[in-house]
């Protein structure tokens, strides 16, 4: 939070819209700039089609209210079925899953940690994240205050991370087979007798089914490949299975990996069969005050079209982002040929980043709404920077929908936006209204863009806590937020499954297994081959946060993490340049030695990647680092879901430096 203030005087910041002519940029006005994006996308979508524009939304996008009111009203207009987004480089599967369980992508049960006594952590790393797909606020001491009540903390990971140091207990795992451990502890669920469904019986159907499943999973068949003991595997789900308040999570670790909505969908299976659903300690839904599944139906969003070159199926109204770069580069009927780019950063954060950098080099259009000039946006012919941070008012319309309590909180803007300066639901909505203008053969005069105060007012009002009084003028009144109390029951009310039950082995899920099953019986590593993950640094998670001093200062972060025993093979000592292979590319980095990982994986941060030519980001390129998404393979996702799997990705690493005798 302290490098807010960094970010909002950062000189590298755009605060006007610039239009770059070949290697130059030059700044222009709102005007040139609404005309110019009006004129190249009606042109290109009237010689190609629709679908001959892309659009790419980055994290960012969910994080301000502004955006996410309007931005999709502007997508709307462009009419295009090539949509993709951050979520499918993240928590994809967790959708997949709670729409297959629940009803709806977005009814994502959450750890109600605050009354829980007994937390298993599969792949997430919540004292770095402050919560993912669980908004928490003061992670560690949440965690000490389960451990002071008598409670256990577990997590399972490839590394020793900042939440596994906190933890009791914490176990390595093979990168990619954590389907196999969660289809282990189910069958000793079963092979012990310690299902206890109690209220959930009454609307859940397919325990047999999923009986059957684990049945070919005892932890004896799963601990060579998973590398957690048998006789762990076996007591974990006995611990699990008889705390009266207890919840699984899992995060990124098992959502971005070969097996991810797998991973997701088995996640809430042990909590359903262990009673530890829809209970307080357990995994929740909540009643957020602004709504948005109150009058949600059953969810159709699925396979309604498919991605011209690899025939992956749209979910969510988007397609997996690890297809972008290929729709881009191969010719054909509906080629991508113009894209727009939402406050993201594809290159660095999407598979095989050089190859997208290639694919959006040769674009006819692209136009990218982001305050800096970047890797992504170099490549754009214009820039359209909103105001930002300090500058914006903000209500988090997702994150209170994903909270550990039921909140509510409004902040105003702490700062006037800078003189010509546009927020960003002004340029949305101005380039919306001349969209549709576009289309009308005498359009009326466009008027000035409303302000999306008045849907979120209204929104409020008709929500749960409506009834009481609240409304947006109480949020402003009461700027600390409001909280509503701690998370309630909700279902089977909540469901919005066909019959208002839930299946737990659903068909898109259960024919999943025989590729499971296949990849467990031929799991062999190759001969020198490693395993890369990903890690989060708690201090720049992200590529923007590179452009802080205070951020970035210190030891280089951007290093390879390699076990001991991994090193003493490579010859590689601490502070070493290596170099690192995967199929899509190689690159060189240097080497940090740690028991803090599982030998066998080596670990790269998120995020860097700074020295490509263009790029205006003064101390971002002074601590440049490499890509870990140089690395990462396009080709590489969850069959299932197109999730980008980028955990477990088969690397080899070389070292460039010659150990003498005197190393």
């Amino acid at each position: 939070a302290v490098a807010l203030k960094d970010i909002y005087h950062d000189p590298n910041r755009l605060k006007r819209p610039m239009r770059r002519t070949g290697t130059h940029w030059q700044e222009i006005s709102w005007e040139e700039a609404f005309d110019e994006v009006v004129t190249k996308l009606t042109e290109i979508r009237a010689k190609y089609g629709p679908d001959a524009i892309g659009i790419y939304a980055g994290n960012p996008s969910v994080h301000n209210s502004g955006t996410a009111l309007t931005f999709p009203g502007f997508v709307k207009t462009i009419g295009t079925k090539n949509f993709f987004s951050a979520t499918s480089v993240d928590q994809l599967p967790h959708h997949f899953a709670s729409w297959q369980l629940f009803g709806h992508p977005l009814l994502l049960p959450i750890p109600d940690i605050d009354r829980t006594d007994f937390w298993l952590i599969l792949g997430g790393n919540p004292i770095a994240s402050n919560g993912s797909i669980m908004t928490a606020p003061d992670v560690a001491n949440r965690l000490r205050a389960i451990q002071q009540r008598g409670g256990k903390v577990v997590v399972i990971d490839p590394r020793r991370t900042e939440t596994a140091l906190k933890a009791d207990e914490h176990f390595f795992i093979r990168p990619g087979t954590d389907v196999y451990l969660l289809l282990a502890l189910l069958h000793v669920i079963f092979a012990e007798n310690l299902i206890r469904l109690g209220r959930l019986a009454l609307f859940t159907d397919g325990v047999a089914e999923i009986r059957a499943l684990v049945a070919a999973f005892p932890p004896e068949s799963v601990a060579d490949v998973t590398g957690i003991p048998a006789a762990t595997i076996v007591r974990l789900a006995a611990e699990f299975a008889r705390t009266e308040r207890a919840v699984a999570y899992g995060r990124v670790g098992v959502s971005t990996q070969a097996f991810g909505g797998a991973c997701l969908w088995l996640i809430s299976v042990l909590n359903i069969l262990t009673g530890h659903l829809d209970e307080p300690g357990g995994a929740m839904l909540t009643t957020p005050a602004l709504d948005i599944l109150a009058n949600a139906k059953p969810y159709t969003r699925y396979n309604r079209h498919q991605s011209r070159v690899s025939g992956r199926p749209e979910f969510m109204g988007e397609l997996p982002v690890a297809c972008l770069a290929e729709e881009v580069l191969t010719p054909g009927e509906n080629q991508i040929k113009a894209l727009i780019t939402n406050c993201g950063n594809p290159v660095l954060s999407t598979p095989n980043g050089r190859q997208l950098d290639e694919a959006l080099a040769g674009l006819d259009f692209m136009v990218c709404f982001d305050i800096y000039l970047n890797e992504t946006t170099r490549h754009a012919h214009l820039i359209l920077p909103p105001a930002t941070g300090l500058e914006t008012a903000h209500y988090d319309t997702t994150f209170h929908l994903l909270a550990i309590r039921n909140t509510a909180k409004y902040s105003e803007p702490l700062f006037p936006k800078a003189d010509g300066a546009k927020y960003d639901w002004e340029i949305f909505e101005e380039l919306r209204m001349r969209m549709e203008a576009a289309t009308q053969p005498n359009p009326a005069p466009i008027p000035p863009p409303q302000n999306p105060e008045a849907k979120l007012d209204m929104g409020l009002r008709f929500g749960p806590y409506g009834k009481t009084g609240l409304t947006l003028q109480t949020l402003k009144d009461n700027p600390h937020g409001l909280d509503f109390g701690p998370l309630q029951s909700r279902l089977p009310e909540r469901l919005t499954t066909p019959d208002h039950r839930i299946n737990l082995a659903p068909d898109l899920l259960t024919r999943d297994l025989p590729r499971i099953k296949k990849a467990l019986e031929f799991y062999r590593p190759a001969p020198g081959e490693l395993l890369l993950i990903g890690r989060r640094h708690m201090r720049d998670n992200n590529s923007w946060m590179h452009n802080s001093e205070r951020l970035v200062k210190g030891r280089n972060r951007c290093t390879i993490q390699i076990h001991p025993d991994d090193a003493r093979i490579l010859g590689v000592q601490n502070g070493h340049l290596v170099q690192v292979s995967s199929r899509v590319g190689n690159v060189d980095i240097e080497a940090e030695i740690t028991a803090t990982l599982m030998p066998g994986v080596v670990s790269m941060p998120h995020g860097y990647g700074h020295g490509r030519k263009g790029v205006q980001l003064d101390i971002a390129r002074q601590h440049a680092g490499v890509s870990i998404n140089d690395l990462t393979d396009e080709l590489l996702m969850d069959e299932l879901t197109g999730v980008a799997a980028f955990n477990g990705v088969p690397v080899v690493v070389r070292a460039l430096v010659v150990m003498t005798s005197d190393d």
